[in-house]
């Protein structure tokens, strides 16, 4: 081997691992979230989800409730796989899905929202399980939720949406 074919080989190694470096790169810039899965909701009150990524997969179930938190936990080409709180899992498109308004629905039995972070003061109202409010930060085993503009402090353990997807 010739010190000339050596060059040639280093150099077509070193432009294959700037190629790949430079995809990578411009997936990150391209608006793609850097990992899955994450939390979101729907941003339709009509919208298909599909057994596959495509037009041309069968629609197994259609959402008629816009603000829905669903867990996003995959990604491709214009699609994410999502599951929502009932554990269904399919793909939607995702001018459908809304990352940045997150939602969180009550699970379990009837919960009491109060006014103060720790979960103290007095009982603001209470949620029945179902009920989808938008998201404030979460703290020591509580978030700040606000219902129709009702706002208080819930349990995080109450809700689907909150903490780590």
């Amino acid at each position: 081997m010739t010190i000339r074919s050596t060059m040639i080989q280093i150099g077509l190694a070193g432009a294959l691992v700037l190629g790949l470096a430079d995809m990578v790169l411009s997936r990150a810039h391209a608006g793609e979230p850097e990992s899955v899965p994450y939390w979101a909701s729907l941003r339709n009150s009509q919208t298909n989800m599909r057994v596959g990524p495509g037009r041309d997969y069968r629609i197994n179930w259609i959402y008629v409730r816009a603000g829905l938190p669903l867990k996003v936990l995959r990604e491709m080409e214009g699609w994410v796989l999502v599951e929502d709180p009932d554990g269904a899992r399919g793909w939607m498109l995702t001018q459908f899905v809304a990352r940045k308004a997150h939602t969180a629905i009550v699970r379990g039995d009837v919960t009491d929202i109060r006014e103060n972070r720790d979960g103290s003061g007095r009982l603001m109202w209470r949620a029945e399980p179902g009920v989808i409010g938008r998201l404030g930060d979460c703290g020591g085993g509580w978030c700040k939720i606000d219902i129709d503009g009702r706002q208080g402090y819930i349990p995080q353990t109450a809700l689907w949406g909150a903490g780590q997807p």
